[in-house]
Order: C-alpha cells, then structure tokens, then sequence
C-alpha cells in the first residue's frame, strides 16, 4: 500500500530477525543456578517439630499428672469434688476440693468484674481520646505492670494495700451483710479473699488492657469515619463501630485473664489466710481461704509419702484442667468469631438487606 503522497513505504523488517538482533544485543544471559527447596523444607520442619513439642509437652505434663492422681484417688475415703475436708494423710486418707475450688474461682470472678472494666476503659482512652504524648507513656506504664514479680505484689499487697481496703470491707458488709458472701467474721483479718481478687485484678489488667488495646485500632476506617460522618459522636462512634468489632477480641482477653487469675500461687499465697481446719467453712469474700495454688505451695513440705503426694497432685490436675478449657475457650472464641471472620447471621442479613435496596435504588 501506498502513502498519501504516492512515494511506496519501506519495508519493514520481519518479527523473528529483530527479535534476535534484540537477544544478540542483550548479551549473555545471567545464570542464577538451581532454584532449590530445602530453605523450605528445613523451615517447615522447625515449624511444625516446634507445633508439636508444645503439644508433647502439654500432654506429657497431663499424663504425669493423671498417673501420680489415680492411686491417691482410688484410696479416697471422702467425695474429691464435693468434700471440704483435707486428710491425706493416716490409713485412710480423706481429701476434697470444694473449698479450694470456691476459693479460686470466686477470687478469679471478682477479679475478672474488677479488671475488665477498667482494662477496657484503659485500651478505649488510649487508642481514641488521648493524645499521642500522652497515650504512649500511659499504655507502655499499663504493660510495665506484667513485669511486677508476683511475691512484690504479695508483698505490697498485705502490707500496704490491705489496711487502705478495710473502709471498703467495713461499708460493703455493713451495706450488704445480710448476704452469706459479704458476710464479714469477728475479727480483724486483713488477708481475706476480697483482698487477694482486687490484688489479682491489678496482676491482670496489662493482659486484658493489651489484647483490648490492639483490637480497638483494628477497626476499620471505613466504619469510624462513616459514624461520624452520619453525625455520631465519638462515643456513639465508639459504641456502635469499636465495641461491636472488638467485641469477641474483649472476651478473649478477658478468658486469657482468668486463667492468669485461676494459677497465680505467689501472691495469693502470701496475701491469703489460711482457716484453722477446725474452724466450719465460711463462704464470706471477707474470710481467708486457699485456692489451689496456694494450697500445694503451702503444704509442699507434706510431700513425704507417695498418698500425700498423689492428693496434692490431684489437686493441680483439676486446676490443670480448668485452666486449660479456660485458655482453650479463648482461643476458639478468637478463631471463630475474631475481627475478619464469619459475619452472624443478624449481620448477614442486614448486609443482604442494603445491598438489595441499592440495587433498587
């Protein structure tokens, strides 16, 4: 074909001969060597050899547990779950876990109504309402307190923080005493149960203010900016965006919290008063009492015969257990509903309901 001013075009050169006077250009080509896997493959053993020793050691741990607790069960002379009473020792032995149960998990209870408001209320200031010179040396001092040695907590505990409560032990029996748990005992006993829960709850709030902390600045942009775009305020903004989202990542914490509180021995152990055996059984938050921890600690120098043992033993397993689901709890509530997972089913619906709506728009 010819060009508009009849002059014939030149002819253009075929595809394959630039192409490789483009190769011959370029020179000779870089040889990177063999491309191999065992980077790889090394990695991925460590990984999954690292994966399965925690899970050997946590069944091992489970397993040295069961076998040393089945004798000195089967030689029980009393109900293990439901008995108050604590003989292991003699020809027949007696033990049950009731007290030491209601005392763990009503101090952990405590602790857990304290903390998590307050960790809350933490995380939420110093990820939307203070300013940034402010928020990082607050939330680097919440954390400081998980390196606190427990025996310092103990310590500060029984000598310096429990006088400072007994206003508040005198006002909430006075106000509530008619009830068996805030019923306070003759006496002026300041290492009681509600002593060791506040205490506890100061030992837990970095966990649950940490884990809060970081969900909360999770929440997506797009969900903050469009509240208060709507004419929310920041609370609003907060209660309607931040706390839904955060919502399962709270609980979590919280779970993970517990099970800091259902094992702390040091603290609790100097804090606490231990009842004389004698004495009947006094459910009240204002008496002494001894979780589990606390217990085996206190008595380890009984560990001189295989029956006394294999009670002490068969406490720590049930407080093996219970501390496992709790954490295990923690951990499913964090997989199955964290922030990014499967919408409920409300939350479907709603999202099924606007998008039917723009499409009719």
């Amino acid at each position: 074909m010819s060009s508009p001013d009849g002059t014939e075009p030149p002819d253009r050169p075929a595809e394959p001969a630039a192409v490789a006077a483009t190769d011959d250009q370029a020179g000779p080509k870089l040889d990177l060597g063999p491309v191999g896997h065992l980077g790889d493959r090394l990695f991925s053993g460590l990984a999954h050899g690292s994966g399965g020793l925690v899970i050997a050691i946590v069944s091992f741990v489970g397993i040295f547990l069961l076998a040393l607790a089945i004798p000195a069960l089967a030689d029980d002379q009393s109900s293990f779950l439901f008995s108050r009473i604590w003989e292991p020792g003699g020809d027949q032995p007696r033990f049950g876990i009731a007290a030491m149960f209601y005392t763990t998990v009503i101090s952990s209870i405590i602790a857990m109504i304290i903390a998590v408001p307050i960790a809350v209320g933490v995380a939420l200031f110093v990820t939307y309402y203070a300013p940034k010179r402010l928020a990082t040396p607050v939330a680097h001092a919440v954390d400081l307190l998980a390196a606190v040695p427990s025996i310092i907590y103990g310590l500060w505990g029984i000598l310096f923080f429990a006088p400072i409560l007994r206003p508040v032990i005198d006002g909430l029996a006075t106000a509530l005493g008619w009830l068996p748990l805030f019923e306070k005992p003759p006496g002026d006993n300041v290492g009681v149960v509600f002593t060791a829960s506040v205490v506890l709850a100061i030992m837990i709030l970095p966990v649950v203010t940490a884990i809060s902390r970081e969900i909360f600045i999770q929440t997506p942009v797009a969900h903050r900016e469009g509240a208060l775009a709507l004419g929310a305020t920041k609370w609003e903004m907060i209660r309607m965006a931040v706390l839904p989202y955060g919502r399962s990542g709270v609980v979590s914490a919280s779970m993970l919290g517990l099970g800091r509180a259902l094992g702390e021995t040091v603290a609790v152990l100097i804090i606490l008063s231990v009842p004389n055996g004698n004495d009947p059984w006094d459910p009240s938050i204002f008496a002494g009492g001894e979780t589990f921890a606390s217990k085996i600690a206190n008595n380890a120098a009984e560990f001189d015969s295989p029956e006394k043992t294999g009670a002490y033993i068969a406490a720590g397993l049930v407080l093996f257990v219970v501390t496992f689901l709790v954490n295990s709890a923690a951990r499913i509530i964090v997989a199955r509903s964290g922030p990014g997972g499967k919408r409920t089913r409300r939350n479907r619906s709603a999202g099924g309901t606007a998008a039917k709506e723009g499409a009719v728009a």
